[in-house]
């Protein structure tokens, strides 16, 4: 991000401004002692050269030049000598009441909340302002960019006072609820302003020029000017405004940071023509800009945008569909029959709806801004045991944002337990920070007696006795079965393979039932992270297997780390307070898989870790990323393959030779091909053909075939990037596949042929190549030249 302003929520500015009505000769003082001031300054237009002082603070923002001087001398001096002694916003009133006019409440309401934050916001607006002078903006425009300017930092007033003065750099959460300001000042300033240009230059301030950060509506040129200006400024006053946790940067270290991230964070453009603007005479511009606020502008024109919204009834829908939508929500979650709570990233509670009220008996004007904690509701797990404070499940989900669906027990009204089924959803904002979570709480205490019954006898064929977790046959029943679902619905899978490390020496240094207590909470960690439609197993000993539906490989590496670590650290009281550590091994579906070749890659990645020195996370696989369509090429339609060939296809890698064949040896692995011989560059392999669970039919039967690869290292097309160093070209492979069966007799069945191009996706999805062409198939010509006979046959009959 651009700017320590813009990486930093809490770095902009702080300031505030007591806001009155002053008359005319008062505001003629105020201007008169600020002239006082600027004749002590140079009159070149040379700026300020305090050491460590912005030059914004140097002198105060409001400093003009009057029309007409007041003629009591005395008063200007005692004026004059206020303001230099305090330096107070107060004493530039009149500014922000000529320009805000009956909406200064709220900039009144900004000073008393962080008067630094006040500060900073006139700062942004009088440059702003002068800077619109320069570029010549329409009067309307230039209105919206002013106001907009004062108020873009209004949402402040909903930002707990200890983040404002927090003297250290924020947290994530901390950085998220800063970040949700925006959006708290737009709903602010939408409820008392009735100027559309002013609502859209705020509520687009904060995006991004690409697009990627802030409302992803818009971008570039489709951002509105004013927006696109105020957030130049407000970086750079940031940057030359000390916090107690940085020091301001240099007026060139922050034109540098400011186009660094031109083109990214702010428009080019408007980056460089703010800093030609800033090289001349800032001072003299801003005081132009002051006198426009205090002697031209119409009070009652200032007035104008400020009128109380037409949409703002409960019952208005003028809105549109937005405001149906959210009066819908609304009235769903007050009607649901399970419970709704949303609790933010401190575990403040933020909503209870009535449902919540029925379960709990507690009133939601009780527990607002109350901290969750289990002993709020008296939570019991499934087994019965009372929750500590210290162990919340709740706090776990916005800790690591792992999303979990367990059954818990709760204190209801009149003292009475009851069982819930809760489920805990993480809600993240657009840079992955976990910013708060939706608590559902469903009532299951009529469905428990019979679904115990039930589960009894289905956790005695399906369950592992010690951890609760699946066995080894209720997982080997499973995996086909998810596998099938997820290629059909081509939505994607990940297998880990978790291990705990070195566990035997946990056995014969602390015994059995130490060893066993150490399984029992790696399982309860692994449970407690799997979401609805996920599964884990228990495979043997300390190995256990974890389904992740709908997850991809990034993700699920994600989910293993944040395990890994969590596991790193969890005390073992068993142990004498010791922790223990876990290997895990990520991979995804991809195609061409079957259930077998799967399993071996997410074992194969746990080996790896282990050999790595345990203790990590190690991912192996491509994942299930659609591969590159090629062109249907006709000259390829007619080639016979050659050496009766099933299958044949040209392949291109990015890479070199050595890693290709480095990508070859997990194929063979995994397939658990045999290499028959390897000449040169050419390789002959041994394979079983099966087909994925989702395509096998009742008579299933392995086919084995026998795969040519001839390798060739190519130098890579010139259009790619070159190594500015000068250094060798880089190099791709192109691979030539060749697919026959064992026995001849193979090459005519169908089956035969299905299951070979399911070999040949998957050796395409582990070498990660593209392909050149169209695969030739065996007796693609014979029917071709069967179907122009015929067609020629009719023609002449």
């Amino acid at each position: 991000m651009a700017s320590s302003s813009a990486r930093e929520p809490g770095i902009s500015a702080h300031g505030g401004s007591t806001l009155a009505t002053s008359s005319v000769p008062d505001r003629l003082a105020q201007v008169a002692q600020l002239l006082l001031q600027l004749e002590a300054q140079p009159s070149n237009g040379s700026r300020p050269s305090a050491v460590g002082t912005p030059v914004h603070d140097a002198l105060p923002a409001a400093a003009i030049v009057p029309a007409d001087p007041p003629h009591d001398a005395q008063q200007v001096v005692h004026t004059a000598e206020t303001a230099a002694a305090t330096n107070s916003l107060a004493d530039q009133e009149p500014l922000v009441s000529a320009r805000l006019g009956i909406a200064g409440s709220l900039f009144q309401a900004l000073r008393w909340k962080h008067e630094p934050t006040a500060r900073h916001s006139l700062r942004v607006a009088l440059l702003c302002s002068a800077w619109a002078q320069d570029l010549k903006l329409p009067e309307p425009e230039r209105d919206a960019l002013e106001l907009a300017a004062l108020l873009h930092d209004i949402g402040k007033l909903g930002v707990p006072d200890r983040i404002l003065a927090k003297a250290g750099p924020l947290t994530p959460q901390e950085a998220a609820l800063m970040e949700g300001h925006w959006v708290i000042g737009r709903e602010i300033v939408s409820k008392s302003c009735a100027e559309p240009l002013v609502l859209e230059t705020m509520r687009y301030a904060r995006a991004w020029y690409n697009g990627s950060k802030g409302l992803a509506d818009r971008r570039g040129e489709a951002l509105p000017r004013a927006a696109r200006m105020i957030a130049i400024v407000d970086a750079f006053d940031s940057m030359l405004s000390e916090q107690p946790y940085r020091h301001a940067l240099s007026q060139e270290h922050a034109f540098q940071e400011l186009f660094h991230y031109a083109g990214t964070q702010f428009d080019p453009e408007l980056v460089r023509a703010f800093e030609t603007f800033h090289s001349g005479d800032v001072l003299r511009a801003q005081q132009r800009a002051a006198r426009r606020w205090l002697y031209e502008l119409d009070p009652a024109a200032a007035n104008a945008p400020w009128r109380l919204s037409e949409a703002v009834g409960e019952g208005e829908l003028s809105e549109g569909p937005s405001s149906f939508r959210l009066l819908c929500q609304q009235r769903l979650l007050d009607n649901m029959y399970d419970g709704v709570m949303f609790v933010d990233a401190e575990l403040r509670i933020q909503f209870w709806n009535q449902a919540a009220v029925r379960l709990t008996g507690l009133l939601a004007e009780g527990v607002y801004q109350r901290v969750f904690v289990p002993s709020l509701i008296d939570l019991h797990d499934e087994s019965g045991r009372r929750l500590e404070d210290a162990e919340c499940p709740v706090a776990f989900a916005v800790r690591t944002g792992v999303q979990w669906l367990r059954r818990l027990a709760l204190k209801g009204r009149g003292g009475r337990y009851m069982s819930v089924d809760a489920h805990a959803i993480p809600v993240c904002n657009r840079e992955g920070i976990v910013i708060g979570l939706v608590l559902l709480m469903h009532d299951v205490s009529q469905e428990i007696s019979l679904e115990a019954r039930c589960q009894d006898l289905h956790s005695l064929a399906t369950r592992d006795p010690l951890t609760q977790v699946a066995n080894r046959a209720e997982f080997e029943n499973a995996y086909p079965r998810f596998i099938e679902r997820h290629q059909e619905r081509r939505l994607p899978l990940s297998v880990i393979v978790a291990d705990i490390d070195r566990f035997k020496s946990i056995n014969d240094n602390y015994g059995h039932q130490a060893g066993d207590a150490v399984l029992q909470s790696f399982a309860r960690l692994l449970k407690i992270s799997c979401r609805e439609g996920d599964l884990v197993a228990r495979y043997g000993g300390e190995e256990f297997v974890l389904l992740w539906a709908d997850c991809d490989v990034a993700a699920a590496v994600r989910r293993a780390e944040e395990l890994r670590l969590a596991f790193s650290q969890l005390e073992q009281p068993v142990l004498g307070g010791n922790t223990v550590t876990a290997s895990f091994g990520v991979t995804q579906l991809q195609a061409g898989d079957t259930p077998e070749t799967l399993f071996r890659r997410a074992d194969r990645a746990l080996l790896a870790a282990k050999q790595m020195g345990r203790n990590r996370v190690v991912q192996l696989g491509c994942g299930d990323a659609p591969l590159p369509t090629e062109p249907r090429r006709w000259a390829a339609f007619f080639r016979r393959p050659h050496n009766n060939a099933l299958l044949e296809q040209e392949l291109t890698c990015e890479a070199p030779a050595e890693r290709c064949i480095e990508k070859l040896r997990g194929f063979i692995a995994d397939h658990h091909a045999r290499v028959v011989s390897v000449d040169g560059f050419r390789v002959h392999l041994l394979v079983d053909g099966r087909l994925p669970h989702a395509l096998s039919g009742a008579h299933d039967r392995t086919v084995r075939f026998c795969v040519t690869l001839r390798l060739q290292e190519i130098e890579a097309p010139l259009e790619r990037p070159q190594d500015p160093s000068g250094g060798p070209a880089p190099h791709w492979t192109r691979i030539q596949v060749a697919i026959t069966p064992q026995r001849n007799r193979e090459r005519r069945r169908e089956e035969a042929l299905q299951r070979a191009r399911h070999l040949l996706l998957s050796l395409r999805a582990y070498l990660m190549a593209t392909a050149d062409s169209p695969p030739i198939e065996a007796g693609v010509l014979s029917r071709a030249r069967t179907l122009l006979g015929l067609w020629l046959h009719g023609r002449g009959s």
